[in-house]
């Protein structure tokens, strides 16, 4: 297979210029160039700029995968909506980072797994992604948790000492963990969180408080008349001038304030974390062993009850001397030897089978079948 790389970037508070789009087509003339994108997957050889130039220069979000198991999502905020230092402590080794210009501060959140099943196209967007953005602009740091425990889950594959891990701070804990919502199931499911891992973090996590994007008219009105006037006349002259896209996520962040989002403070070390994930783990692979396990000795129980039906079916099969039915009827015969087993009718089984198979000698397609499934 040829290698895979696909680079998608998003202009979502700004347009591109027009001398923009033609430095970007310089760079590529496959590339799909819109005044509000730049799209392009590779087989041969590479981008040549530096994506992280890019989005610090042009651009709002980009994505990045390969078929070599790496997931890439960068995302770049006004620095006013997200300071860096709330963002630090959620950076764990080279997954994930966090570095300021001087108008905005950039994420890069990397997900790497070489042995992971890859399907060309299933993760070449950034629809689904995006809504992170203006989540974490209006103070869910969820996001940032996630990205996190992807990062650690990755970091416990590494050769690291038990001890490290126990030195491993957890940060702040969002609330709303157990909650989250459409953009954040999929950042997740990008980052390849471990289910377990998550379910472990979130026990700490306060519950979700109220939508911060969803505010009454009651609400709007009460905090809009709050503004004081030049504040106002600038917001109504960017509402006159051009469409924002921006600008609802920039009013919203305005009338609410800057003050620090829901958050615990994080108790727990790396090492106790990944602990509970494990414990997690065992145990709910454990009760899903107990469920097949029931539901085996029921579906057997109810084969014996009808394994005189189940008989007439076997020889209904045998008799279209059809290797199909050959098939079929093998199948249900080792079926039936289960059952008998575990109702403690082996030996009635094996008389049956043994004139079975005495009755079709002269069918060696049948009984090579039977033989290969040891039914003998």
């Amino acid at each position: 297979m040829s290698e895979y790389q696909y680079y998608e970037f998003q202009a979502l508070d700004r347009p591109l210029s027009r001398d923009a789009q033609e430095q970007l087509r310089a760079i590529s003339t496959r590339a799909q160039i819109t005044a509000t994108s730049f799209t392009n997957t590779y087989n041969w050889g590479d981008l040549s700029p530096n994506p992280r130039r890019m989005v610090e220069r042009d651009f709002d979000a980009h994505l990045y995968v390969t078929n070599w198991g790496i997931h890439r999502l960068m995302l770049r905020l006004p620095r006013q909506t997200l300071p860096l230092p709330a963002v630090k402590p959620y950076c764990l080794d080279h997954h994930v980072d966090a570095w300021t210009t001087r108008t905005h501060v950039l994420l890069e959140m990397t997900s790497e797994d070489e042995d992971g099943d890859w399907v060309e196209g299933a993760d070449d967007s950034l629809a689904a992604l995006i809504g992170v953005r203006d989540e974490l602009a209006i103070g869910d740091l969820r996001p940032l948790y996630l990205a996190w425990l992807s990062a650690l889950g990755t970091w416990e594959l590494g050769d690291d000492d038990e001890e490290e891990y126990q030195k491993c701070p957890e940060p702040p804990v969002p609330a709303g963990l157990g909650e989250l919502t459409a953009p954040q199931h999929a950042l997740a499911n990008f980052l390849r969180v471990d289910a377990d891992l998550l379910a472990t973090a979130a026990e700490a996590s306060p519950a979700a408080p109220k939508d911060p994007t969803i505010v009454t008219k009651k609400d709007l009105t009460a905090l809009i008349t709050a503004l004081p006037e030049k504040e106002k006349d600038a917001l109504l002259l960017r509402l006159a001038l051009r469409p924002e896209p921006r600008l609802r996520t920039d009013l919203l962040h305005r009338l609410r304030g800057t003050t620090a989002p829901a958050t615990v403070t994080g108790h727990r070390s790396a090492a106790h974390l990944l602990d509970a994930a494990h414990a997690r783990r065992a145990e709910r692979r454990r009760h899903a062993e107990q469920e097949r396990a029931t539901a085996r000795a029921q579906h057997l129980t109810a084969l014996a009850h009808e394994s005189e039906s189940n008989w007439r079916q076997i020889e209904a099969h045998i008799s279209t001397k059809k290797t199909a039915a050959y098939d079929q009827a093998v199948a249900l015969l080792a079926e039936l030897r289960d059952a008998y087993a575990h109702t403690g009718r082996d030996t009635d089984f094996q008389q049956r089978l043994t004139r079975l198979r005495e009755g079709n000698q002269r069918r060696p397609a049948l009984i090579h079948r039977l033989d290969r499934h040891g039914l003998r």
